[in-house]
């Protein structure tokens, strides 16, 4: 008897820093938790409620480095200063169990991913206005007036990069935002289990 599982799909979820990404996601698992979220590994530290292994794997600059050398993430970046990046591994596997995963990630590494996989749906989330973004960032109160400078100088580049996109999504109201993702992933894993 042969394994009919058919392959999952992966979806990088992307945009600026503030734009609204975590919430987003959060809220599609709530009402979907079959489809899986791949956990990123980071060198910066927890902020606060954030745990290990659920959020994020926090790792020393060192270990980072060495797996960068052992070739076993999917995709990294450095953005303020920080290493973030994805267990090729880990991704690999679940969709070869069939599981629909995405990864929530910075628009460098969502670039490196779409490089290396040809079966994967971008989408970018961005801002209803730049201005509002930086309100965003401020009220979120995690980051230094110097960080929250260097994430705005990131931001203006990555805007510039949607076009590399399957989707670009403005979030400008939550529930709004919230219903376009779903249709988007719904209608492409309905399109893939239909081929």
């Amino acid at each position: 008897m042969t394994n009919s599982v058919k392959k999952g799909t992966l979806f990088v979820i992307s945009g600026p820093s503030g734009v609204g990404k975590g919430t987003l996601v959060s809220m599609l698992r709530e009402k979907h938790p079959e489809i899986k979220l791949s956990v990123s590994a980071t060198t910066r530290n927890p902020r606060p409620g954030e745990i290990n292994g659920t959020h994020y794997f926090f790792l020393t600059k060192e270990d980072f480095k060495n797996r960068i050398e052992l070739g076993e993430f999917l995709e990294w970046a450095e953005f303020s200063g920080n290493l973030y990046g994805t267990n090729k591994n880990f991704v690999e596997k679940m969709l070869k169990d069939g599981q629909n995963i995405i990864l929530e990630i910075e628009v460098q590494g969502a670039l490196q991913v779409k490089n290396k996989l040809k079966d994967v749906i971008l989408i970018f989330i961005e801002p209803p206005s730049f201005e509002e973004l930086k309100e965003r960032l401020i009220k979120r109160c995690t980051e230094t007036e110097e960080e929250i400078q260097k994430r705005l100088a990131i931001v203006k580049k990555e805007l510039e990069q949607k076009h590399e996109f399957n989707y670009v999504m403005i979030n400008d109201n939550l529930d709004t935002a919230l219903q376009n993702l779903k249709t988007i992933i719904l209608r492409e894993i309905d399109g893939i289990k239909n081929k």
